[in-house]
């Protein structure tokens, strides 16, 4: 009686460790290496065994084992090979209380007398299949198969929950890999280092708070020595706008180099979004061209946040009469020309960028961050170190926010230096 009282306990036991590593362990093979283990050293087993099956060949696959004569990827045929892959038919449990009077049973360990194999299910479901073996004849009483029968319906969830966490785990490693690659081809298509003009110098910077976005800059060479120069944003996140930002760079590049004008350039492409682009989906840009031997700007803006052009007169936004967001509605997108007298800046910025600084990016704040560009050095260098700070708290405050981006244009007297701002997308110097 007191053997049984004791024998009763290491069954409990059993049970709550077992139950202990599925909430603990979703390394499969780790898992099922603890539990095999542990089964047979609780009673004294032979050898344990799971099988699982696999869908592709119907055929059952060892996965975790102890004991002797066992190879991981032994393979049994469902219907055909041994108790295992009778159990793999049937679907329930079967007990050979002596191996060597069994039809099923196939030879493996000389040592082994009684067999056990328990179906794995889920779902109504099999998965696999648990096996155990002793080397007593009659050695599973009805209690102890009950016990066991019990224990197998928790590998069974431990086999799926692991199962998944793996195609899951695989899943993402797979998707962060194809990122990385987008990521790397996205940054393939933004210019690999700025232009050189005489007379200006040009900087450009691009932060992404995401792998890819739908943020965006170019330069294009124009005939008579102008310089085109793109800001656009794809409204959204992620891949959707990476591939939308894509196709809206090589429309706009496929007209912009037969040397429209501005206005009519952002026309086209809106038509052709029109036709193509998803619900909901639009995009802003400002599409300037740099007449750099006259030192004239000529802009069309589409939904874009406002140029900033600071210059000895102060700092003022250049709104355009007409322009909606690429996508929205079909009509005319008004130019504006803007001279760029020595000393100036000219800003383009996405939304970004002026949500990081929690709409403080009025004229006179952004007159303020940027300066005239006659100020000491020491101030130029608070004022980059204020930059970097907008970038770090960008992040911080919203991240859901694309790429913090910025587009300055400088015009300096020829003695003074350029303030080389890390934010910036374009830094233009004379």
């Amino acid at each position: 009686m007191h053997d049984d009282h004791e024998e009763r306990i290491q069954e409990l036991l059993l049970l709550q460790r077992v139950a202990q590593r599925i909430s603990s362990i979703l390394d499969l093979d780790r898992l099922l290496e603890e539990i095999l283990s542990d089964v047979c050293q609780t009673f004294g087993y032979r050898r344990s065994t799971v099988w699982l099956k696999d869908d592709a060949t119907n055929e059952l696959v060892l996965h975790g084992w102890t004991g002797p004569h066992h190879r991981e990827g032994d393979r049994f045929r469902i219907g055909v090979d041994g108790i295992v892959g009778q159990v793999g038919v049937t679907r329930e449990t079967y007990y050979a209380p002596n191996v060597l009077l069994d039809p099923y049973y196939q030879f493996g360990d000389e040592r082994s007398r009684s067999e056990l194999a328990i179906p794995l299910m889920v779902g109504g479901r099999l998965i696999g299949i648990f096996d155990v073996e002793h080397t007593e004849i009659d050695a599973f009483p009805p209690a102890r198969i009950q016990l066991l029968e019990a224990l197998a319906g928790h590998v069974a969830t431990a086999v799926e929950n692991a199962r998944l966490f793996r195609q899951e785990r695989f899943e993402k490693e797979r998707m962060s890999k194809e990122l990385h690659e987008a990521q790397q081809i996205q940054v393939g298509l933004f210019p690999a280092q700025s232009p050189e003009v005489p007379g200006f110098a040009i900087e450009a910077r691009c932060i992404p708070c995401r792998e890819v976005g739908g943020d965006w800059f170019d330069y294009l060479p124009l005939d008579d020595g102008r310089l085109g120069v793109i800001l656009a944003d794809v409204s959204g996140k992620g891949m959707a706008a990476a591939l939308l930002m894509s196709s809206t760079r090589s429309i706009l590049r496929l007209l912009a180099e037969d040397g429209l004008p501005p206005g009519e350039v952002l026309r086209r492409i809106n038509r052709t979004l029109l036709k193509d682009l998803p619900a909901a989906r639009f995009v802003t840009m400002i599409y300037a061209v740099l007449d750099t031997a006259h030192r004239r700007l000529v802009f069309a803006n589409a939904g874009h946040p406002y140029p900033l052009l600071v210059d000895s007169a102060g700092g003022r936004f250049l709104p355009t009469e007409a322009g909606f967001p690429l996508g929205i509605r079909d009509g005319p997108f008004a130019e504006r020309e803007v001279q760029l007298p020595s000393g100036s800046r000219l800003v383009l910025y996405s939304d970004g960028r002026r949500g990081g600084v929690r709409n403080r990016a009025d004229p006179a704040t952004l007159r303020r961050r940027i300066g005239n560009g006659r100020e000491p050095a020491r101030r130029r260098a608070r004022f980059r170190l204020r930059l970097a700070g907008f970038r770090r708290s960008d992040r911080g405050h919203d991240p859901r926010a694309g790429v913090r981006s910025s587009l300055i244009r400088k015009m300096l007297n020829p003695q003074n230096s350029p303030c080389h701002l890390r934010e910036a997308k374009w830094q233009v110097e004379t």
